[in-house]
């Protein structure tokens, strides 16, 4: 990119100039002749660029599926995913700045841009000459395209289409789970293969609990990491731990938790209220399953800080406590619900689809520092879970699956179990046979909602603080919604267009335009 800018100020030999920062020998300026004879509206230089070829059919028959401007946004993410990270730091800036996309084409072409410009930097730790040469920068990605020749250029990968290896900054990784179902992308990417198709050499680090996760994390020791779903919401913000910025990249799975009570209170549980005065065991205060209890909890009249003890218990020890008469019930991921029923000493009271069907568990996620270092192999590597989780999600998949994360190196656990959980077919401990297929899904999209609802809860339970609860900025900064979209369509996946929906909830029903007054509707309509 620098050749471009020194080409256009005359500051080159001649020699450099016949060889191009996109490594044809022609000058440069040629470059800047081509984009100042290209469109200024945005909508006309995509209609241009689709003339020229530098789209792909398949690109073109997915465009039909989009609006004129969905069209251009999907293609101005796809550049700046493939720019360095400053650029793609200082476009969303600009982009955040207008209040959007559109708004920002807009600002950027229209009459008040200088201002636009000055608000822009003065938000950003750029300076105006970074700032001119970043967009100097990202214009040149559209005019590198054409050097390469239309029949070269593959913005939109086909269906199933690896990464290319070649442009990856570090292959061989180290991730880190937790020996759970709710892991199954993370860990069957390595067996199946999916890993490999995208260019990675992985090896998976069983890790003993969440907290070991997220020391690992912000040690650095691992690449990337098995999450709960809200711990990078807290990491980020520096709750129970020290400030280290994480993205969440893609979600693992949706549902797959449950309720388990121990066999001797099968005829006192009935509802929510039946728990007071129980040992209840958690993952982790940072988890869905902490969340999920406290409001089934709450809808039953019960403070889960008074009325009820919370313990902090590791999935994998969840049975064993459960059977020493340590706890009397747990929320924990569907596995060991199904584990305590199996050995014969719980039963399911409830699965968590049941009191918010599709909600988010688990999530695959690297630090920002990390993702920046990394930007390319951090696609791919986010490809391979969304590309894995795709073939997760599929029911003809599940059989197999269950048998291969029962082996000793990923979940250990009796494959009869892991088959309950996959296929949904399961007992119960109460002397019935359920068939809940939906019972857990491999449903990857990050739903900029999910982080809303998240962080309403948090500070519902004293777990943030209410002055950190900027919604809208946790949910664009920490889930990469938008990544994750891109990365679907180039699998030839369907994702959904919108970032944010309504969520369904058993007794209430969260709008994410306004988390706040959800909070306060929960205090008025439980108090608690």
């Amino acid at each position: 990119m620098a050749t471009l800018l020194e080409a256009k100020s005359g500051k080159i030999s001649t020699l450099d100039k016949l060889r191009c920062s996109c490594g044809r020998f022609h000058a440069s300026e040629d470059h800047w002749r081509f984009i100042e004879g290209m469109p200024q509206d945005p909508a006309d230089l995509v209609a241009d660029l689709i003339a020229m070829g530098q789209y792909k059919p398949e690109a073109l028959k997915l465009a039909e599926k989009f609006t004129h401007a969905e069209l251009r946004k999907t293609l101005v993410l796809q550049m700046l995913a493939k720019a360095e990270p400053e650029q793609q730091r200082i476009c969303n800036d600009l982009i955040r700045q207008a209040g959007g996309l559109e708004e920002a084409f807009a600002a950027a072409f229209g009459p008040h841009a200088t201002e636009f410009f000055d608000d822009t930097l003065r938000a950003s730790r750029f300076r105006r000459r970074d700032f001119l040469i970043k967009v100097a920068a990202t214009a040149a990605i559209v005019t590198l395209a054409s050097c390469a020749g239309g029949n070269n250029t593959n913005t939109t990968q086909s269906s199933g289409e690896a990464s290319t290896p070649g442009n990856l900054e570090k292959t061989d990784l180290t991730i880190g789970f937790i020996p759970i179902a709710c892991a199954t992308p993370i860990v069957i990417s390595e067996p199946l293969g999916f890993y490999q198709k995208h260019g990675l050499n992985v090896t998976l680090r069983k890790m003993p609990n969440w907290a070991a996760v997220r020391e690992s994390a912000i040690a650095g020791e691992l690449d990337a990491y098995h999450m709960l779903s809200p711990m990078p919401i807290a990491v980020t913000l520096g709750l129970g731990s020290t400030t280290f910025p994480i993205q969440l990249a893609s979600i693992e799975n949706i549902n797959g938790q449950s309720i388990a009570v121990a066999l001797k209170h099968r005829d006192r549980i009935q509802g929510p209220a039946d728990f007071k005065g129980m040992t209840i065991a958690v993952p982790f205060p940072y988890s869905m399953h902490n969340l999920l209890l406290r409001y089934y909890l709450a809808s039953g009249g019960l403070n889960p800080d008074t009325d009820v003890a919370i313990q902090i218990v590791p999935p994998p020890d969840s049975v064993a406590q459960m059977s020493a008469g340590q706890i009397d019930a747990f929320l924990m991921p569907d596995n060991f619900g199904q584990r305590a029923v199996f050995e014969g000493i719980g039963f399911i009271h409830m699965l968590t689809k049941d009191l918010w069907d599709g909600h988010p568990c688990c999530a695959f996620a690297a630090s920002q520092q990390w993702i920046d270092a990394h930007p390319n192999t951090f696609r791919a590597v986010n490809k391979a879970i969304i590309d894995s989780a795709a073939h997760a999600n599929a029911a003809e998949n599940r059989t197999e699956i269950a048998k291969v994360l029962s082996e000793r190196r990923y979940l250990n656990q009796p494959e009869p179990v892991l088959q309950a959980v996959m296929t949904g077919n399961f007992e119960d401990g109460l002397g019935n046979t359920l068939n809940v297929p939906d019972r857990i899904g491999f449903d990857p999209y990050p739903w900029k909602s999910f982080a809303k609802w998240i962080s309403s809860q948090l500070v519902r339970w004293d777990l943030m603080p209410a002055e950190k609860a900027d919604y809208p900025q946790i949910a664009e900064q920490i889930y990469m919604t938008d990544l994750a979209r891109e990365l679907a369509i180039e699998l030839g996946q369907n994702p959904p267009a919108e970032e944010t929906r309504v969520e369904n909830l058993k007794f209430d029903t969260f709008d994410p335009a306004n988390p706040a007054a959800y909070l306060e509707q929960q205090s008025q309509k439980f108090n608690v």
